[in-house]
């Protein structure tokens, strides 16, 4: 039903609003022609933040916040932030994928090679993700081809414009033609701040997504890729393991070399303690119906209708997926 606004639910609508502040917001004359070539104004922007076409480049997604982050490499040798780009929809529901057929977009850690670009997408262009990853596929995950493409539909994707789409493959494969191996995808649930992980502190992916913070940490603080590896059925980050060593997703993890990162660690607790303050404080729960889409198209399709929209954001002739579950209000809830 509805959701009621009441006192005991503000604070979640607040979290919520504060999450998406800052957000762009746009029209239907924003949505421009879609190009596979990295756009003039964009490599303009690129050149002020000292990054080359060329650099390595990273990608982070955002469930809730139905945003997508293109990171490069800049002078300084770290990753900064090139541009945010909205999503026009994901399916599923905030949590891991497990099962073929179960519309979930995937959270995790991926890496994406040359050989998993598309440029004959029937979505205009794609990535796939490299669903399942080793981890996933040990731990009997079932699924394939979760990709990053155009045309506002999703079963298991996250999908963006055709703009959209084109100018995050323009920039990665400009990337992976100039020498970086592979460039890594991080996929959240949401933002991993205390405010959100206590917001869905009775979620059974909690530990899931506690373990997903560990690396999300080593890159808000280092501004680096963090290393991936996993043992005990779950993703070990930066591990330096004995010689002869080498962590198996379902083992035990074997004893390792390295010292904790102490800057990474007082981040963990400074958030951990945060995380407890805030877990006293009541929050309701969000309850989607069939995944998200950015508020901005969300704004678009209620005033413009799923035709017109899906007409304007893609060239492709395919309907926006879900319209009615895209629209709900993600504060509806049974309770």
């Amino acid at each position: 039903m509805r959701c009621r606004r009441s006192a005991s639910r503000l604070f979640a609508a607040t979290a919520f609003s504060l999450a998406l502040s800052g957000c762009m917001q746009m029209s239907l004359d924003d949505l421009g022609e879609a190009s596979p070539e990295i756009p003039a104004k964009l490599l303009s922007e690129m050149k002020k933040k000292g990054m080359s076409p060329d650099a390595p480049v990273l990608v982070r997604i955002f469930k809730m916040e139905s945003e997508l982050e293109v990171w490069k490499v800049d002078g300084s040798g770290k990753y900064a932030l090139l541009k945010t780009f909205p999503m026009c929809r994901w399916s599923g529901k905030l949590g891991p994928k497990a099962k073929e057929g179960d519309r979930q977009a995937s959270e995790g850690f991926y890496q994406v090679s040359a050989s998993m670009l598309n440029p004959k997408s029937q979505f205009y262009l794609s990535f796939n993700l490299g669903y399942p990853n080793r981890l996933e596929s040990a731990l009997g995950y079932t699924g394939e081809a979760l990709m990053v493409h155009g045309a506002c539909s999703s079963s298991g994707c996250f999908a963006l414009t055709d703009q959209g789409v084109g100018e995050i493959y323009s920039i990665v494969s400009r990337a992976l033609k100039a020498g970086q191996g592979a460039f890594q995808v991080q996929a959240y649930p949401f933002r991993m701040t205390p405010e959100n992980l206590a917001a869905h502190r009775r979620d059974p992916n909690m530990p899931f997504w506690k373990n997903l913070k560990e690396g999300y940490d080593i890159f808000e603080v280092r501004r680096r890729e963090p290393q991936v590896a996993a043992c005990n059925r779950k993703y070990v980050f930066d591990a330096e393991f004995k010689v002869g060593m080498l962590a198996a997703p379902l083992a035990a993890c074997p004893e390792r070399l390295d010292q904790p990162d102490q800057a990474v660690l007082a981040k963990a607790r400074a958030d951990d303690e945060k995380y407890r303050e805030m877990a006293e404080k009541t929050f309701a729960p969000l309850a989607y119906q069939d995944g998200g889409m950015h508020p901005s198209f969300r704004a678009l399709l209620a005033s413009n209708g799923d035709l017109k929209l899906a007409q304007k954001v893609s060239n492709i002739n395919y309907p926006i997926s879900r319209p009615g579950a895209a629209l709900a209000d993600p504060f509806d809830s049974d309770e």
